[in-house]
């Protein structure tokens, strides 16, 4: 449904004269039309399905070959952060379940069990998979009090510590150990290990590039699929390296990369024929950042459909932002907020030119979306449930423009009571669910099991948007933030309030966790790892900044390497 709205007729009310709208100054896209479709790959080729093939045979090999549980354990870890569990699943899951075995009953080799590395890496393989065990094991690395880590059984270097950090942010709530264990590594890591202390051999450099790493946002808040690069050139210094796994690493992720590419060039045209980019000028304009997104959010080749999706969702979602935000004056947000609650092109005859274009043209890719998912016999059915969610997210964004047309600053509690909704998380997860599990009867359901899960990604979404764009939304005179709450509420200064919502993150980190434990069936683990990769975007998007609105700096890099650079 690629209509032109460029050319509507519809009689215009100008409510405002064009000089008077308020201006995001957001500088042009930088990826052009003519850039896009000159992407090309050799690997979009068949003669490489047949070498990848051969490798993963290969690969599985290793399993029966490794003889130690350290050398099958730290095979698991690289599969993973080199972007190929998804060749070897089976094999890690009947590897982890032998472990589990071992762990419940205490059985780990006593050669191993006082490695604090081992127990760490196997406490974290085994949480990732949605394994039920405890953390017991580490504390036994920590003083009575928890507060240092011991040194006396072993010799303890930075890696370990590392691990033992990275293991610690796959804690559920009331697990007292780990955030004891988190605050040690901190510690130990930022002011008890020096560059020059860790000089303890010959791979001292990249023990230091794994500690900044990992203080910069543990692997478990990382995009998997945006680290594969810089975790190959972390497995090329290792002792043992395996060229058949680097081989694999390099053929899989430019295969995938070429497919990308396709989309990428598919949705260009698709954006390009639209039509709309002219009247929705003052929006952002950023189709390759939010495919990014949605790659993000899904990578597998079999994910197209969602990717594909996704990347029209969040497009639409930068626009209405910035018709709220920016453009529009409040009188003209109301009948805005009408025409999408009633879904109806009667409310529309009031609205000015470019708002009648934006509700006509998310009506038809939300119309579109939801034939694709439920086809013929399921589209009435999908539908609806994707309406009312971009009502709840449009309502949301006109009570933050009430609250900033009277100048009032909610307490956070009442902001992120909305703000979990206008974050978009909603709009998003939903469509993943239906994208994943196929089934439109069981949304109801969906409804109910995962309004928890929904609620804290969301939550995570809007925090971390917060952390990155507070100060720039402050100069636009944008709505209040979390942030901005916080300091008016407590008389806080914008140091502790980064403080707390940096804790608010964490607990929701906790309840994710939670829930991917206690809902670990393979029918659902698709969505809820997608959910999961939708708060790690989040992450990405603003840990340096507006991922959004800045186009040249970190979310550059990583659009490079997602769909223009191939692994060499």
């Amino acid at each position: 449904m690629n209509h032109s709205y460029a050319n509507q007729s519809a009689q215009e009310v100008n409510i405002v004269t064009e000089d008077t709208r308020r201006s995001a100054n957001y500088k042009p896209n930088i990826w052009k039309y003519d850039f896009l479709q000159s992407l090309d790959s050799k690997y979009d080729e068949e003669e490489f399905v047949m070498q990848l093939n051969k490798r993963v045979t290969e690969v599985k090999g290793l399993f029966v070959q490794e003889a130690s549980v350290l050398q099958k354990l730290e095979l698991a870890d690289w599969i993973q952060k080199l972007g190929l569990a998804n060749y070897f699943q089976k094999d890690i899951n009947e590897f982890l379940e032998s472990i589990l075995v071992y762990v419940k009953n205490s059985n780990i080799n006593p050669s191993i069990e006082h490695s604090l590395h081992v127990s760490a890496l196997c406490f974290r393989l085994l949480r990732q998979h949605g394994y039920p065990v405890l953390p017991d094991t580490l504390s036994n690395f920590l003083d009575e009090k928890g507060k240092v880590i011991r040194k006396s059984s072993y010799v303890c270097y930075g890696k370990d510590v590392v691990e033992l950090l990275e293991a610690s942010h796959l804690s559920l709530e009331g697990e007292k150990i780990l955030d004891e264990a988190k605050n040690c590594a901190i510690n130990s890591l930022k002011f008890g290990f020096s560059p020059s202390s860790i000089n303890i051999n010959r791979h001292s450099n990249l023990v230091v590039e794994k500690m900044v790493h990992a203080l910069e946002l543990p692997s478990h808040w990382r995009v998997q699929w945006f680290e594969v690069k810089w975790h190959v050139e972390q497995y090329k210094q290792q002792k043992n390296v395996d060229p058949i796994l680097l081989e694999l690493t390099k053929l899989n992720f430019n295969m995938i990369q070429a497919k990308l590419q396709i989309e990428v060039k598919d949705l260009s045209r698709w954006w390009e024929n639209l039509g709309i980019k002219k009247e929705l000028s003052f929006a952002r304009n950023r189709l390759v950042e939010s495919f990014m997104c949605a790659a993000g959010v899904a990578f597998e080749p079999k994910y197209k459909a969602v990717r594909k999706w996704l990347t029209k969702v969040i497009i639409f979602v930068l626009i209405i932002d910035d018709v709220y935000d920016i453009h529009a004056s409040f009188e003209e947000l109301k009948p805005f907020t009408l025409a999408f609650e009633r879904w109806d092109d009667k409310e529309l005859e009031e609205l000015p030119q470019y708002m009648k274009i934006c509700v006509h043209a998310l009506k038809d890719v939300t119309n579109e979306i939801a034939y694709e998912i439920g086809g013929e016999n399921n589209f009435h059915s999908v539908l609806p449930y994707l309406k009312k969610a971009w009502i709840d997210f449009c309502k949301a964004l006109y009570v933050e423009a009430k609250w900033y047309n009277k100048g009032y600053i909610p307490s956070l509690e009442e902001y992120l009571s909305n703000a979990w909704i206008s974050s978009s998380g909603p709009v998003i997860l939903l469509l993943s669910y239906f994208a994943t599990m196929n089934q439109a009867m069981d949304i109801d359901d969906f409804l109910h099991t995962y309004e928890d899960l929904v609620y804290n990604v969301s939550l995570i979404i809007r925090l971390c948007n917060d952390l990155g764009t507070t100060a720039a939304e402050r100069e636009k005179g944008d709505v209040a933030s979390s942030i901005l709450c916080y300091m008016n509420q407590k008389d806080a200064s914008e140091e502790k309030a980064r403080k707390h919502i940096q804790d608010m993150i964490h607990k929701a980190w906790k309840k994710i966790n939670g829930h991917y434990c206690s809902n670990r069936v393979a029918s659902v683990e698709p969505f809820l790892t997608q959910a999961i990769n939708a708060a790690r975007v989040a992450h990405t998007l603003y840990q340096n900044g507006d991922g959004f609105g800045i186009q040249d700096r970190d979310i550059k890099k990583h659009i490079l390497s997602l769909v223009v650079e191939p692994l060499r």
